[in-house]
């Protein structure tokens, strides 16, 4: 692990950082690397993820944002050594095919989560699928989110969504300030399943899809499954993990 590839944020701390790291270690181009340190916040660490993911090299962030839920503490001792002893952890993103208004398709790629919101002041009406079964005929609301237990925690929490565990084999279907059925929290799903959502009047009521920080608009169809081939390899410091993280927030959640 003493190959490194350093990605920095642009961010006035990061960049502080930056000037600190790179006078003790040398930066290596990424095909060389054994490994692909993260300087930046959550969001910084999922865009370097979607962007660097191909090339099957495992991530270890450094927080310099406000929460760093996937990110680890800086200390100016041995990195190699740190990075050595992390303990691994293997996630899953979704894997989602957007089709348009316009019949364009685009396929996304979410960490975290995708979530569909409503683009003008009207309500959005949708139809919820898992596998071949229909959920809700018609959903009235903001919206709607597909979550993956490592995103369970983050804006699937906000809008009460349950959290789960990292090993569960679960996703969380959350819907976003639901009017019609008032009363509908919810469904957690295997994560075997396709999830399938219509927007049933894309004209009167466009909606918009974001795949973590990537946003497209005028959203007819969506499907979204977990990809299974793609293991994403983050490293955290033992005392950081993220099962530990997610574990503390459940505690936290089910205190309140």
């Amino acid at each position: 692990m003493k190959n490194i590839y350093f990605i920095f944020d642009k961010t006035k701390k990061s960049q502080n950082l930056k000037k600190i790291i790179l006078k003790k270690y040398k930066n290596h181009s990424i095909s060389k690397s054994d490994c692909i340190v993260v300087v930046g916040g959550d969001g910084f660490m999922l865009q370097a993820i979607k962007k660097f993911t191909r090339f099957q090299k495992p991530f270890y962030g450094i927080n310099c944002g406000t929460f760093g839920f996937l990110m680890n503490k800086y200390k100016s001792k041995n990195l190699y050594k740190k990075i050595k002893n992390a303990k691994k952890t293997f996630i899953n993103p979704l894997n989602i095919i957007v089709s348009t208004s316009k019949n364009t398709k685009k396929r996304l790629m979410a960490i975290n989560e995708v979530s569909l919101f409503r683009q003008s002041r009207q309500t959005a009406s949708l139809n919820l699928k898992v596998g071949k079964k229909t959920i809700i005929k018609k959903l009235i609301g903001d919206g709607i989110l597909v979550s993956t237990p490592a995103g369970s925690t983050a804006y699937n929490l906000s809008v009460h969504g349950p959290i789960l565990s990292l090993d569960s084999g679960k996703l969380a279907i959350t819907p976003i300030s639901p009017f019609r059925p008032r009363r509908w929290r919810g469904k957690v799903i295997s994560n075997t399943n396709s999830v399938k959502i219509n927007n049933l009047d894309p004209i009167k009521r466009p909606v918009a899809a974001v795949a973590d920080n990537l946003e497209v608009r005028n959203v007819k169809y969506l499907s979204i499954k977990i990809d299974k081939k793609n293991k994403i390899n983050l490293l955290y410091d033992k005392n950081r993990s993220l099962v530990k993280k997610i574990k503390i927030e459940q505690l936290i959640k089910n205190t309140r």
